[in-house]
């Protein structure tokens, strides 16, 4: 019974500090996924990698007792391939499309290498790992910053159909500020004669701030009857 927690059967201190280092290099990843208020946040990470790193070392030592054996043959492999699938379903989970506006491609991506740290930490290559996770905070905040800085970046531009009355305007422009955006241009039009209590309203804004994600909260403010988003940038790589 005692032989269970020795090293030599994959259940002993250097297994349990590669399910600790991923378990932390994961952490990490959610609590910026968290700082940023998305879905797939702290807990969803750090499990994402624990299970990952897990899967690893069953497929490492799990099958020793079998080894030797007559008839019997595996690839350990095996497992870490079913684990990139797996993970591929979990991701397609939090994509989802609303008014023509794609979002949460980046925060599946991010899903997908957590659960390859913690592969990586399982495998028992830390160093991979923790460059792995340095280049995560060096693509999601240092990108962000030298993209905006690119020549031909224009300014996002958007159009909402609203119902008057509501206080609508005050709170889009209120959401344009808090999620990092200064609103350079302001149009409001009536819409026509048929609908007297609808408006548009066109803007301008720019800051470092994602557009479709934006765009995916002015939605769901009351009142708000559609939005139409557009960016120089692809809608596409939303998160």
């Amino acid at each position: 019974m005692n032989d269970a927690f020795f090293s030599s059967t994959g259940q002993g201190w250097p297994q349990f500090a590669d399910l600790a280092l991923a378990f932390v290099l994961t952490s990490l990843i959610g609590l910026e996924r968290r700082a940023k208020r998305k879905s797939a946040g702290l807990r969803t990470h750090a499990l994402v990698g624990i299970g990952a790193a897990l899967f690893m070392l069953v497929s490492k030592y799990g099958f020793a007792d079998l080894m030797g054996m007559e008839d019997v043959s595996f690839d350990p492999s095996r497992i870490a391939a079913q684990v990139v699938s797996g993970v591929g379903f979990l991701g397609a989970g939090v994509i989802f499309l609303r008014r023509d506006v794609v979002r949460g491609l980046t925060t599946a991506a991010i899903v997908w290498v957590s659960a390859a740290v913690g592969m990586a930490c399982g495998a028992g290559l830390p160093l991979l790992a923790v460059a792995v996770v340095a280049m995560h905070f060096l693509t999601v905040w240092g990108f962000t910053k030298i993209s905006d800085r690119l020549p031909g970046v224009e300014p996002g531009h958007l159009r909402l159909t609203y119902q008057e009355g509501r206080g609508v305007l005050r709170t889009v422009l209120e959401l344009c500020t808090e999620r990092g955006f200064a609103v350079t241009e302001t149009s409001v039009e009536q819409m026509d004669e048929r609908q007297p209590d609808l408006a548009r309203l066109t803007l301008a804004v720019s800051g470092p701030g994602s557009v479709p994600e934006l765009v995916g909260e002015l939605v769901a403010v009351p009142g708000v009857r559609a939005v139409n988003g557009r960016t120089a940038a692809s809608a596409q790589d939303g998160d």
